[in-house]
């Protein structure tokens, strides 16, 4: 019974929120998810942003735009496939229609294509170079293990049949490192991003 009563008393706050909210409050939470829908619209059906926010008062249309900047700051990603490159763009052409410091928003834009052409390049180069240390290391330890097992009396196993690039472990380790590699580069995207929400 204890639990109901916490949830009761939970949801009593939160309309107690509501009712002693501000005015600008009200208007952001109702606003800036309607920002957010003609966003995620605009990535998918391409949809003319510009009309559809002037659709709304100045005052309501400062959050459509905050809530809609939002969704498109967070369609920039790392181009890891031609989908997510094609998302990057259109979220960028998005942004920079609803910006109104056009040339911060380049600004903002050179250091992210900076960012979204060295992990292309030279970051698809570090992949080959990491991907390849990681094989010689879990070869490594795989033969280690076989030898291991052999001293222990254990059956002779010819790791050269082993299929290294598609054992489970391989693979998982693979994609940790690929994750390690990925969050640094996400690390600077992410702060690009921040930047961008914060443009007028």
């Amino acid at each position: 019974m204890g639990d109901i009563k916490s949830a009761f008393e939970i949801a009593m706050e939160k309309a107690n929120k509501i009712e002693s909210a501000t005015p600008e409050e009200k208007l952001k939470w109702k606003f800036m998810p309607l920002g957010e829908q003609l966003a995620a619209k605009y990535l998918k059906d391409d949809i003319n942003l510009l009309a559809e926010t002037s659709k709304y008062k100045d005052e309501e249309r400062r959050y459509v735009i905050q809530g809609a900047v939002g969704v498109l700051a967070r369609g920039i990603d790392l181009p890891k496939n031609e989908g997510i490159k094609r998302t990057t763009r259109k979220a960028m052409e998005g942004i920079k229609l609803l910006k109104n410091d056009k040339t911060k928003v380049e600004a903002v834009y050179s250091k992210i294509r900076y960012i979204l052409t060295h992990y292309s390049n030279e970051g698809e180069q570090q992949k080959k170079q990491a991907f390849e240390q990681v094989k010689i290391q879990f070869t490594a330890k795989l033969k280690q293990a076989v030898q291991q097992q052999q001293r222990a009396g254990g059956a002779q196993v010819d790791i050269s049949n082993i299929d290294i690039e598609r054992h489970p472990q391989f693979q998982e380790e693979w994609r940790r490192v690929l994750a390690q590699m990925d969050m640094q580069y996400l690390e600077h995207l992410n702060e690009n991003r921040r930047e961008l929400m914060e443009l007028s």
